[in-house]
């Protein structure tokens, strides 16, 4: 009889995913024993130590690189990097979830089971308190995130996937206000989330089939036996195209790149605010590093073959994300159709065939990471009686009445916009150049075409916040809370910094830039 090998587990590697789910399983102990009074800030202090955990733990781990669990988990520079990008987004996303000075209550139902538009519902949007729920399912799709960067094989991806969109699903449906928009988006990025994770299985299927003969190893969907196979498969070759396709549809769906995009406006439009920039931050972290480490280390040898394929997903992303920008007449949108666009440029750096364009591509993510939250903790605070204040048309004036957060938010559009010392330039160079010296050219001379038509509907709102007239329906700009006030004041930093000096973290995700296999 054979006797049965474990594998081994490093679980000092592995101790920021455990400290966050075991953060998130101590929160749904929280909710069932500890008074309503306190769950709210026990869960959020829980939350935000339970993060500081982790990420000390990255750190303390960052010269480790090794393969464990059997090969499921890789800890490498990349994926220390990347989990200590997600850890630092989410810590900010953290503090705009958990701000509850600027909507009293904060800015989450209070009953999620409450009927939408009905007396109860409008009862409970004056003030209750809201549900605290929200800090378990953050922790869970941070955890799962984190999963999601270290995968080594499809299936433990797959797990990851999971684990992170289907706590997204739920606080997507949360919003204080705006009810059956807020149900609705969670409905459309369920629906679709759960094609796109089906394609995704299906390509693991078809890749496994692909593995197997390999000369002098069993089929698997680890990412050295995908890799080898490449190489030196009997199989058809279809199989290859046809999984790769398929797996690249679950993650360009992740990434909200085209055609894979519409759930984005939607679901950015109506899910709470905090969480919207939790996404637009975090989970483009996650999903990016996912297609660098699958399309770098499993699929490498196929580069000629896949490249010019998301390329032209790449430019077409690009095309969809700043044409459209152009028509949204909704802040949160015209957010939702400039991360699609960023994700465009993001595939630009995904393509390069070196490993500059993994380490700009890392530097991107954080960097935009940090405007985007700062964006969203604004939009948070442009409000009138009836919650957030989105349509563009009341933004008009609001450099006037506000001109502190005007100012903010036009510096903020200045990085999206790639404007010179700020973090947008600074990115966008960081992704092209690796991208020019590939000989991949066509890719960036698309890139600054549309940054150039995307440009257009950034300086549309900071026009009509500095040169239009208040008017009766431009609302205030809400004081902040403590909370509101760091997230903001760190993303605002950071973008200056980064894009005035941003050698340090370039030289980081440089040093960082290899993976293992």
């Amino acid at each position: 009889m054979n006797e049965l090998k474990l594998p081994s587990i490093d679980y000092a590697a592995l101790a920021p995913t455990l400290i966050m789910l075991g953060a998130a399983l101590l929160g749904v102990l929280v909710e069932a024993f500890v008074p309503r009074r306190l769950r709210h800030v026990v869960q959020l202090s829980l939350a935000l130590l339970a993060v500081l955990a982790a990420l000390t733990m990255v750190v303390l781990a960052a010269d480790e690189r090794s393969i464990t669990i059997g090969g499921a988990i890789a800890v490498d520079g990349p994926t220390l990097f990347l989990q200590g990008a997600i850890l630092v987004l989410a810590a900010m996303a953290l503090l705009l979830i958990g701000e509850r000075s600027v909507e009293r209550g904060g800015a989450f139902v209070a009953q999620a089971a409450v009927t939408a538009e009905s007396a109860d519902d409008r009862r409970q949007a004056e003030g209750k308190n809201g549900l605290t729920e929200v800090y378990p399912l953050t922790t869970f799709a941070i955890g799962g995130m984190l999963i999601f960067v270290a995968a080594n094989d499809l299936l433990t991806m797959f797990i990851a996937l999971e684990v992170f969109s289907l706590p997204l699903y739920l606080l997507c449906a949360l919003a204080r206000r705006r009810r059956l928009l807020s149900q609705e988006a969670a409905l459309k990025y369920f629906m679709l989330g759960a094609y796109a994770s089906a394609f995704f299985l299906f390509g693991v299927a078809l890749v496994y089939g692909f593995t197997a003969g390999v000369p002098g190893r069993q089929a698997g969907v680890d990412f050295a036996t995908v890799h080898a196979a490449v190489a030196n498969s009997p199989a058809s070759p279809v199989l290859l195209f046809a999984g790769m396709a398929m797996l690249a549809i679950g993650l360009l769906f992740k990434a909200a790149a085209a055609p894979f995009h519409v759930w984005t406006p939607d679901v950015y439009q109506g899910a709470p605010t905090p969480i919207t920039g939790f996404m637009a931050a975090c989970t483009k972290v996650a999903a990016f590093g996912a297609l660098l480490r699958v399309f770098h280390v499993a699929f490498d040898g196929a580069r000629w073959d896949f490249t010019p394929v998301l390329g032209a997903v790449a430019v077409l992303t690009m095309l969809v994300g700043a044409v459209l920008a152009v028509t949204q007449t909704d802040i949160k949108r015209l957010l939702a159709y400039s991360s699609i666009a960023n994700a465009g440029y993001l595939l630009v750096g995904v393509l390069a065939p070196s490993a500059d364009g993994v380490s700009g591509t890392m530097f991107y993510l954080v960097a935009y990471g940090f405007s985007v939250l700062a964006a969203f903790a604004v939009v948070t605070l442009v409000r009138d009686a009836d919650g957030e204040a989105t349509h563009l048309s009341r933004w008009a004036g609001l450099g006037r009445r506000s001109p502190f957060y005007a100012g903010v938010f036009t510096f903020i559009l200045l990085a999206f916009a790639g404007i010179p010392l700020t973090s947008g330039f600074t990115s966008k160079f960081a992704v092209f150049g690796p991208a020019l010296d590939g000989g991949q050219a066509w890719l960036v001379i698309a890139g600054v075409l549309t940054s150039m038509v995307l440009a257009f509907p950034y300086l549309r709102v900071v026009v009509m916040m500095w040169l239009s007239e208040p008017g009766e329906s431009t609302p205030t700009v809400a004081v902040p809370g403590g909370l509101t006030s760091a997230a903001l004041m760190i993303g605002v930093i950071a973008t200056l910094v980064l894009g005035v000096a941003p050698a340090p973290l370039l030289d980081l995700a440089t040093g960082a830039a290899e993976f293992v296999r």
